[in-house]
């Protein structure tokens, strides 16, 4: 996971965090800063957190949006996400290494070695890492059966929550937002960051940002 703060402001606002970078940088050295400024922009904090299903999952389930058509919690997928989110990463990982030279997520493998999945010694040492795989696989098919896109909308909701818009905001409301993101993101602070080849730091008293 990757957190990127990310500041979408007017064109004209731009001494402000000229003004303050310094200051941003200090309250979290290893928190990456990306400023975004274009005439007319809706001013915002945002940042850029790379989701991973369990965070869905759990957001799906804190917040209540596994439901039914009539308004009720579905407790069919409610138990699917908790199924998924309980299985365990090691074991899988540790099964997926049980057929010497062979590894059955290689990208390619139907195209390279089309009978693979006939072969009786994979199909034995591996047994039990198919057996998980199906089981995450029908567990994400329930968990993505409800209704009215439920699935994809709590993506979209689940995003939202990392975008704080601050058209008429002062400076403590800035603050605010800043802190809330921090917050949102603060598990990420050990994290080591790996900033995009188009993206470079920006550092006040250059003639203009750089890319």
């Amino acid at each position: 996971m990757t957190l990127t703060l990310i500041l979408i402001a007017l064109y004209n606002n731009r001494t402000y965090y000229a003004r303050n970078y310094d200051h941003l940088k200090i309250l979290n050295p290893n928190l990456p800063l990306m400023i975004r400024t274009v005439e007319n922009a809706m001013p915002a904090v945002t940042t850029e957190l790379e989701w991973t299903i369990q965070d869905l999952l759990r957001f799906m389930i804190q917040t209540g949006r596994f439901r039914d058509t009539n308004g009720s919690i579905s407790e069919a997928r409610v138990e699917a996400a908790k199924a998924y989110l309980s299985t365990d990463w090691d074991k899988l990982s540790i099964e997926r290494w049980k057929s010497p030279g062979f590894d059955p997520e290689r990208p390619g493998l139907d195209e390279d070695e089309p009978a693979w999945k006939e072969n009786p010694q994979i199909q034995a040492n591996l047994g039990t890492f198919f057996s998980m795989k199906n089981a995450m696989s029908e567990q994400l098919e329930v968990i993505k059966s409800g209704p009215d896109n439920e699935y994809t909308r709590a993506e979209n909701a689940l995003l939202m929550c990392q975008r704080v818009d601050l058209w008429c905001a002062g400076e403590k409301e800035v603050e605010q937002a800043v802190i809330h993101l921090y917050k949102l993101g603060r598990k990420l602070n050990e994290r080591e960051v790996e900033l995009p080849s188009f993206i470079a730091e920006y550092y006040p008293g250059v003639s203009d940002m750089r890319t």
